[in-house]
């Protein structure tokens, strides 16, 4: 089985943006754990930039895009270092890979992406995959990747995933009345039974930019997945238990 994983800012971050250390292990102990057990595991991580904005002493994420460069540049480096030593002590070797969306518009170049990933997976390592916000100009152009949940879409489609499982701080998709929706058929009037939300201020997503993920990846016939990335969800999902919100690749 071929899966991404992407997980959200605020699922293994502080609301100071410094790493959440307990959830970033536990999380990296079920990727490992599947990863190990012969599922392809493709990883989408946010933190970045909230890595940064704690560094630099920020309250919140920045709105000019030069101040967000400066954050990506700065917390990259404990961002992934932090990843390295959690892999590293289940065993587990990573590689990363930073996007922007130039890297999907050309075929020439999305097919160098899904070999150098599918390379990557061959070779038993995990690839941490992230937008490259350091360098990214989209956001001026209002084309970002929405937190990555459009780019784990665009992974998930490019390497032809079976799954794509999305992570977040809720259980699910949540109705009017803030009860989890298990399972959706179809997609045409979802936004009518979901509660709004409100974006952290160390993120650019939200459940908005998850449904633009979801619509699109069931579109191409990939199941999905919203769950909680501070619960131990992965091995019930994998295994098929009832975990999140499942969207199946046939949901419009």
């Amino acid at each position: 089985m071929r899966v991404v994983v992407k997980v959200g800012t605020h699922a293994i971050a502080k609301k100071t943006g410094r790493p959440d250390y307990p959830a970033l292990r536990r999380l990296v102990a079920q990727l490992s754990a599947i990863a190990k057990s012969g599922t392809e595991v493709y990883f989408v991580s946010s933190g970045a930039v909230a890595a940064g904005v704690e560094a630099l002493g920020l309250k919140a994420r920045p709105t000019g895009l030069n101040d967000v460069q400066m954050c990506a540049a700065v917390g990259q480096a404990r961002f992934i270092f932090e990843y390295e030593k959690l892999f590293a002590s289940f065993g587990v070797k990573i590689g990363q890979v930073l996007l922007t969306h130039y890297d999907f518009e050309n075929h020439r170049r999305a097919q160098n992406v899904k070999k150098s990933l599918d390379n990557l997976v061959r070779a038993g390592i995990v690839p941490i995959i992230n937008e490259n916000d350091v360098v990214a100009d989209e956001e001026l152009k209002g084309s970002s990747f929405g937190d990555n949940d459009w780019l784990s879409f665009l992974i998930a489609k490019l390497v032809k995933a079976d799954m794509l499982i999305l992570l977040t701080t809720v259980d699910g998709l949540l109705d009017a009345n803030g009860k989890r929706i298990v399972r959706v058929e179809n997609l045409r009037n979802i936004l009518s039974l979901v509660r709004s939300g409100e974006k952290g201020k160390l993120s650019k997503g939200g459940m908005d930019s998850k449904l633009k993920a979801v619509k699109a990846a069931v579109k191409n016939g990939i199941d999905v997945f919203v769950a909680n990335g501070r619960k131990k969800v992965l091995p019930l999902i994998l295994s098929g238990k009832n975990a999140g919100t499942f969207f199946p690749g046939s949901a419009l």
